[in-house]
């Protein structure tokens, strides 16, 4: 009986382990292509406030036949664009990736650098200017989930990111991409050697064809008639500040011709076209590279910039940021169209998210009763240096830069005063300020109890080797920036809400109206397509995409 009992055990322990080596070589089923799209500087209500004006195929597509978080967070500080998309990718915050701002002076190295900065590279594809192309991801510290599907692939899977910002388009694409190409000054699409020496003839060919004559040529019009501009104020108001040419106002038309003359191709930059570009080489790179044609899961990522470059310059309220979002739904539309006859409407995968959102531009809310303002960071750091000196003797402050204040330690040192006491008698004069709610230490920003919430996102955005010894959180509403326009990067909902929708491949129709963080969109994406995580990430998930 015993006999029989030892051969029943191993014939089961055979079968579960045929069973088990059959499940192991099965295929993974995952989508042909993943679209990730980050539209800089987007804010979760203009899809509410553009709605009547967008069409029924662009992002009103997205969301009846895909799933809209309406509560999307950052969770740490600085909301600006390079740890925007590297948050999104590696599901991280700049604690671990290590992407602290888009430039930020750095503690350790005593000197400003920026995010994607690489001397070791060269330029490929013809910049208007070397520094243009010296770029490459070595700055990230972690793996995103590009990097993570080209290694579940063996690194069959292509990766590339497409985006009118480096930034935007060598994070996404991560460490392992086929490459990462921007838009050079002089109209180019451009990538540097990080990717290989070899730049694509047809990119070289692509860039040849100066497509963008077009949208020099025609000028920049509104997009629809003046009557649909209801949500913004007039074309010409004192909170905006758009000039192609020294005697321009921001009012439309815009001749590009007679600033193109002057500038060059760079106009375009302060243009919504710069979309249609990204775009149309998005669709020439789908087919080009062929991509979505074989088993292995491909990557594209695409950063769509003209959005935050005009809300910079004319505020959110402006008929040009309702322009730019009018024909980026345009934009959406076509390449939705485009995905389905290349692709197969039901074998890609698509999000859509933001960098950051954007705050009011305080003038235009002072005007109307609310007493805030623009500060000069110019000015603060005078005060600063000023004070340093009258109180101790001596200017013991390094540099001033987004809301870091970095001391001069060798100075303290050499200078036989206590560092408390400096810091101390620092933090008492900055919190004196009318428009600064509170100065906290480096000492609590590590320490930072998790019931403050400001503290705990300066922490997540915080490295104690390239940022300051110093932060200074604003009062809701102010702003170091002009007083036109305006900027981001504060902790306020103004700053971090904005839209994540996702579409497609195992895509179910819902909304989540539950607040969520910025950083569950990448190991949702490695449990939906069965990857590993990116390699910092909390790992915290969108339960509802998984469903």
């Amino acid at each position: 009986m015993k006999y029989i009992k030892i051969k029943a055990f191993k014939l089961f322990f055979l079968i579960a382990l045929t069973v088990g080596y059959s499940f192991s070589y099965a295929q993974t089923e995952r989508p042909k292509l993943i679209i990730g799209i980050v539209v800089d500087q987007m804010r979760m209500e203009y899809l509410y406030r553009y709605d009547p004006y967008f069409s029924n195929k662009g992002f009103k597509r997205l969301i009846k036949d895909g799933f809209l978080y309406s509560n999307m967070h950052y969770n740490y500080v600085p909301t600006h664009t390079a740890p925007g998309h590297a948050s999104i990718y590696t599901g991280t915050t700049p604690v671990n990736h290590g992407i602290m701002g888009n430039s930020w002076y750095n503690r350790e190295r005593k000197k400003k650098m920026y995010c994607t900065e690489d001397d070791t590279v060269s330029p490929l594809g013809t910049p208007a200017q070397e520094s243009e192309g010296k770029m490459s991801p070595k700055n990230l510290q972690s793996t995103t989930i590009t990097d993570e599907l080209k290694l579940s692939t063996n690194f069959r899977g292509k990766v590339f990111g497409v985006s009118m910002k480096d930034r935007g388009a060598i994070l996404p694409a991560g460490h392992f991409a086929d490459r990462a190409y921007w838009l050079s000054d002089n109209g180019n699409f451009i990538s540097s050697t990080f990717y290989g020496k070899d730049f694509p003839a047809w990119v070289n060919t692509y860039n040849l064809e100066k497509k963008y004559m077009k949208y020099i040529n025609e000028g920049w019009n509104l997009f629809r008639d003046k009557s649909l501009y209801k949500e913004s104020l007039s074309d010409n108001n004192s909170y905006e500040m758009m000039s192609f040419t020294a005697d321009q106002k921001a009012v439309f038309p815009y001749n590009l011709k007679e600033a193109y003359d002057k500038q060059g191709a760079k106009v375009l930059k302060s243009t919504p076209f710069t979309s249609d570009m990204i775009v149309d080489f998005a669709k020439e790179l789908i087919v080009r590279e062929d991509l979505g044609k074989d088993a292995d899961t491909d990557f594209l990522a695409l950063s769509f910039s003209a959005t935050d470059v005009i809300s910079h310059m004319t505020s959110p309220r402006s008929m040009e940021t309702q322009d730019t979002y009018m024909r980026l739904d345009e934009n959406i539309a076509d390449l939705l169209s485009f995905l389905d006859a290349k692709i197969g409407k039901n074998n890609y995968l698509l999000f859509l998210t933001a960098d950051h959102s954007g705050a009011e531009n305080p003038l235009y809310l002072n005007d109307n009763g609310y007493e805030v303002a623009s500060i000069d960071y110019k000015e603060v750091t005078k005060k600063l240096k000023d004070f340093s000196v009258q109180t101790f003797g001596k200017d013991f402050i390094e540099t001033y830069s987004t809301q870091n204040i970095y001391l001069n330690e060798d100075a303290i040192a050499s200078s036989g005063k206590n560092p408390n006491e400096i810091i101390e008698k620092l933090v008492s004069y900055v919190e004196s300020f009318p428009w600064v709610k509170r100065v906290y230490t480096e000492a609590q920003i590590l320490s930072a109890n998790p019931t403050d919430e400001h503290a705990s996102m300066i922490f997540r955005g915080y490295d104690k080797t390239q940022n300051g010894q110093l932060y200074v959180l604003l009062k809701p509403a102010y702003m170091e920036y002009m007083k036109e326009g305006t900027t981001h990067g504060a902790s306020y909902t103004y700053d971090t809400h904005v839209p994540a929708l996702f579409y497609g491949w195992k895509i179910h129709h819902g909304i989540s109206h539950k607040k969520q963080v910025i950083t569950e969109i990448a190991p949702t994406l490695s449990q939906k397509v069965q990857i590993t995580f990116p390699n910092s990430t909390s790992a915290q998930v969108l339960n509802e995409i998984l469903e």
